[in-house]
């Protein structure tokens, strides 16, 4: 098999994976971002038209979290007289507004880590006789995936062996059935 079309489809492919990555990760995390900002918009309405319902809000989640009523209230008071936006959407949503996800970086983040992670896989296709390449490939792609669940584990601070055993048996057997749909697909002739 000549070896040059294969690496042709698989750059074109890396480079449409990561663009694709990278597109879905922008859209995901600008509509969240979206919902965010209409979060604090909300918040920050609230806080305008009925401030002191928004007292006895943030009042009772103290409350719920623990503390005593007369703590409960004196600790909303406090926050509220210090930076009342910032204790009611800290309280309330769990949002800190000037921590927002960025999501140009979250696109740029994506398409790298596809990238580094396909590198592996398409070395494996270009460098590796025909004879080999299937089963050279798999475990290039089985290497980079156990790579991808180490790094994930570290900065997660999961468990190592679950974390990297989920990410390649999930691959194995998404490249088991990809590869055996394939076949079936050329032996069918289509």
């Amino acid at each position: 098999t000549e070896t040059g079309p294969v690496v042709t489809a698989g750059i074109a492919g890396l480079a449409a994976g990561a663009v694709a990555m990278a597109l879905g990760e922008y859209v995901s995390v600008s509509s969240q971002r979206d919902s965010e900002q209409a979060l604090l918009a909300k918040e920050r309405r609230e806080l305008l038209e009925s401030p002191e319902e928004e007292l006895a809000e943030l009042a009772a989640i103290y409350r719920n979290k623990g503390l005593s009523p007369a703590t409960a209230q004196t600790v909303a008071e406090e926050l509220t007289a210090h930076d009342a936006f910032a204790a009611h959407v800290d309280a309330e949503l769990g949002i800190d507004p000037d921590e927002l996800t960025n999501p140009r970086h979250a696109a740029l983040a994506s398409a790298v880590a596809f990238t580094m992670g396909a590198l592996l896989p398409l070395l494996a296709v270009m460098l590796t006789p025909a004879s080999v390449r299937i089963p050279v490939t798999f475990g290039a792609v089985l290497l980079a995936l156990a790579l991808t669940g180490n790094l994930s584990a570290y900065l997660s601070g999961a468990g190592h062996a679950r974390t990297v055993a989920r990410i390649v048996i999930g691959g194995a057997l998404a490249m088991a059935v990809t590869y055996g749909l394939g076949h079936l697909a050329g032996v069918a002739g289509i």
